[in-house]
């Protein structure tokens, strides 16, 4: 039995286990992320073994980004995302109900020797999330929009503690180096003053960080619901984060014009009653007339990363650049 085997079953308490299909490699080859079955486990099984996603990450040594983005403060930054998931998994997935479903955590531990981290997780596709998609509808948007404002409803207010004090993989303080590389101009100018002003908002949630297309899992038996996976970069953030960029994942420039305000206002209209089903007392008008108007920051802070990390990236189109440029023109009216 190989190392990776013997840890896994130390910590989930399974006899033996079965390494399956490698699903995909981790950002920047920091891992892999595969299937299992545990054997002799005593939890709700198929036959008579447990399947299981492995997530197996090795932060021994910083590697070579895809892009170029290689340096000791991006090793630091994965290294961190990865304390946050498995604290995530540890501390928060068990409030995350039905409507905002992920992945159950079995087991999860740190090898000080190997330099990195195993977590061990239901595996969705046994829960009926079988479905992996590159292009949605409108039904399958509107189930991820969904899926995202009862997550926000469920951490409204939440510290974020001991997770990233301020989620998304682009925030601005652990993006130095994409900063520096941006062409001089109002945006690069403006954004601290962008950062500050997502930071200061009066109502704050966890967001998901990274909730694009291919971190959801789809149901063909139920395709209203979604589950979301990979939560390196949850933390403390204004929802317009994770509405903003799932947008720019999966709509084109024209979509995004035609579809942004009726998208907007169904994803509010499910915060509306999540909140309610919750008891909150949040004054939902104040939140929702807050969070609108910082749709396009949200916007605009995602394109300073766009900006510096890959200008030439297809986000960066007219429908961002008009969005952005809307934000710039406020500060140089103030």
């Amino acid at each position: 039995m190989n190392t990776l085997c013997k840890t896994i079953c130390r910590i989930s308490g399974a006899e033996s286990v079965e390494l399956g299909e490698v699903i995909q490699s981790l950002w920047s080859g920091y891992g892999v992320i595969q299937r299992a079955d545990l054997y002799g486990v005593e939890r709700r099984s198929v036959g008579d073994s447990v399947p299981v996603v492995i997530k197996h990450i090795d932060i021994s040594h910083a590697r070579a980004n895809p892009r170029g983005w290689a340096s000791d403060i991006s090793h630091q930054r994965k290294v961190r995302s990865y304390q946050v998931e498995k604290t995530f998994y540890e501390l928060f997935s068990e409030q995350c109900e039905q409507e905002c479903q992920v992945p159950e955590l079995i087991a999860a531990d740190e090898i000080e020797d190997e330099g990195g981290w195993v977590i061990v997780l239901t595996d969705l596709n046994f829960l009926g999330f079988d479905s992996r998609k590159n292009h949605v509808d409108q039904q399958d948007i509107h189930a991820c929009l969904s899926w995202l404002a009862n997550f926000h409803a469920t951490f409204m207010g939440n510290a974020a503690t001991r997770l990233w004090p301020v989620g998304t993989y682009w925030h601005l303080e652990t993006r130095p180096d994409e900063l520096a590389a941006m062409s001089d101009g109002a945006l690069k100018n403006s954004a601290g003053l962008i950062d500050r002003r997502l930071n200061e908002a009066t109502y704050q949630s966890l967001v998901h960080g990274d909730a694009k297309v291919a971190n959801f899992c789809f149901s063909k038996r139920d395709p209203s619901c979604v589950a979301a996976v990979d939560f390196q970069y949850v933390g403390r953030g204004c929802g317009m984060k994770d509405v903003a960029y799932f947008i720019s994942s999966c709509l084109s420039e024209q979509a995004a014009v035609r579809q942004q305000d009726s998208l907007l206002s169904f994803y509010f209209g499910k915060l509306r009653f999540a909140l309610a089903k919750r008891n909150s007392e949040i004054n939902f008008p104040a939140l929702e007339c807050e969070w609108r108007e910082l749709y396009p920051y949200a916007w605009a802070d995602f394109c300073r990363f766009l900006a510096g990390w890959s200008p030439g990236h297809w986000k960066l189109n007219s429908y961002s650049d008009q969005i952005t440029q809307s934000v710039l023109e406020r500060f140089e009216k103030n």
